[in-house]
């Protein structure tokens, strides 16, 4: 969930399949903004000898919008290109890397960042070194020390990583899909089960990481520090897409499918779980293809969502007001398609303008908070989901909440919310690997050799 499989081709190339974007004002260094897409979903840490990897024949980019139009003012784009040291081995690795330059990794990986703005391309930096994944304590120990060699600082008192960390994200994936099933209220299922607790089945996997950590600067319409919540300036909308070329063609010199012709979107991501639950399955391919500022086309299905019209039928008598509610939703169209308007919520706005696009949306004035709560701006933490999204933010309770009409008083004060709205739940917390305390934030991934097989059951 989240993007992790969410339409039709893209979970057919998972180097180029975009699972979550992240975007917070960074905790330790809040004159910055942290930035992170990540890439290649549900790794098995053990998943040798041909281990994960960016694609070299993929462009990856972070996009960020502060002209109020919806449309990329900045991208910041990631080049990879990877090395056979040795071609005579299978092997990812010929002994123990013990650093990220070490001649025993097999298959080194590079990449380039630049930054695109109005039109004009600038090359921060090039050829700098990932880090290998966790093949295990023999291959790659102290893998810590080694992920850290990977930070690297590039022009204009920027960070980037680029590599493999743990997953963050957390959902009960096996419930969720089996006919909407929240395990905490099986009972309450139009098809009745004994409740249990949820089950995160993000657990124990990796994914792959672009992270960047830019001043806040950077990103405003005027290079400016923003000056307040209240202003527009201090607002800024982010996705992050995957490109290929047009064309790819079997390059026997080479060894190698080299790719032709201008890069073509396969898949982008804002806002955790729309393109997941709100775009119908016809519609999905089209929209990872299309940009954000032509979402408009995609209005109708945040106007009346069919994860709304499905609770009522899937939890009876358990949401009457939901059911009976015939407007649009305007909750959602400010959550998910235009950011918060002044007066909403006191105190607080992240308007990107009218124009309707799937953006996260941050608004950069928002100090980190000295207690992260989990459930967000819902639950009075301003600089939580969806006011970007930080690592720790439990999306999918956020988002079961306000499709449940949580959130509808805010716009709607004539609506009541089922009881139910404010306590559904999949039931699952961060049980992954810890969040840590400094950049790059995610944490480290799991290693292959540590990784015990789970179980499984037809019935």
């Amino acid at each position: 969930m989240s993007s992790h499989r969410e339409a039709p081709e893209i979970s057919k190339d998972p180097v180029a399949d975009s699972t979550d974007v992240y975007a917070f004002v960074s905790p330790d260094r809040p004159d910055t903004v942290t930035l992170i897409a990540n890439y290649i979903p549900l790794q098995a840490p053990d998943g040798g000898p041909n281990f994960y990897e960016f694609g070299d024949d993929v462009l990856y980019e972070i996009h960020i919008s502060n002209g109020r139009k919806a449309e990329a003012d900045i991208t910041y784009q990631f080049e990879f290109h990877t090395k056979i040291r040795n071609k005579d081995s299978f092997l990812y690795n010929t002994g123990p890397i013990t650093d990220i330059h070490s001649s025993s990794w097999n298959r080194p990986q590079f990449y380039s960042v630049t930054r695109v703005e109005n039109g004009r391309s600038r090359v921060l930096a090039k050829h700098l070194a990932c880090p290998p994944v966790n093949v295990g304590p023999r291959s790659t120990p102290n893998y810590g020390a080694l992920a850290a060699q990977a930070v690297h600082t590039i022009k204009g008192g920027r960070k980037v990583f680029a590599g493999q960390r743990a997953d963050a994200f957390h959902v009960d994936l096996g419930s969720v899909f089996d006919l909407g099933a929240l395990r905490p209220v099986n009972h309450l299922h139009l098809i009745s089960m004994p409740d249990t607790a949820g089950v995160n089945s993000v657990q124990g996997f990796n994914v792959h990481t672009l992270a960047l950590q830019v001043p806040k600067r950077d990103l405003t319409r005027d290079g400016k520090m923003p000056s307040g919540v209240g202003s527009g300036k201090s607002v800024v909308g982010v996705w992050a897409t995957a490109s290929r070329r047009k064309s790819k063609i079997w390059d026997s010199r080479a060894g190698k499918y080299v790719g032709h012709g201008p890069w073509k979107q396969v898949s982008r991501l804002g806002n955790p779980l729309f393109n997941e639950v709100i775009v119908p399955m016809a519609e999905k391919d089209l929209w990872n293809a299309r940009p954000p500022s032509k979402d408009s086309r995609f209005a109708k299905y945040v106007d009346k969502p069919e994860l709304a019209k499905l609770l009522p039928v899937l939890y009876p008598g358990v949401f009457p007001n939901l059911a009976a509610y015939g407007k649009k939703r305007a909750d959602l169209n400010a959550i998910l398609l235009t950011g918060i308007p002044r007066g909403v919520v006191p105190g607080f706005q992240n308007f990107t303008g009218p124009v309707a696009s799937d953006m996260l949306r941050l608004n950069l004035a928002v100090p980190p908070s000295a207690t992260e709560n989990p459930l967000g701006l819902v639950a009075g933490d301003a600089a939580g989901f969806p006011n970007g999204r930080r690592l720790g933010d439990d999306v999918v309770t956020i988002a079961l909440r306000a499709v449940a009409g949580l959130t509808l008083p805010l716009v709607d004060p004539s609506f009541t919310p089922d009881g139910a709205a404010s306590a559904v739940a999949d039931g699952t917390t961060n049980t992954n690997s810890a969040i840590t305390g400094t950049f790059p934030y995610l944490g480290l991934p799991g290693g292959g050799y540590q990784t015990v097989p789970g179980t499984t059951a037809a019935s």
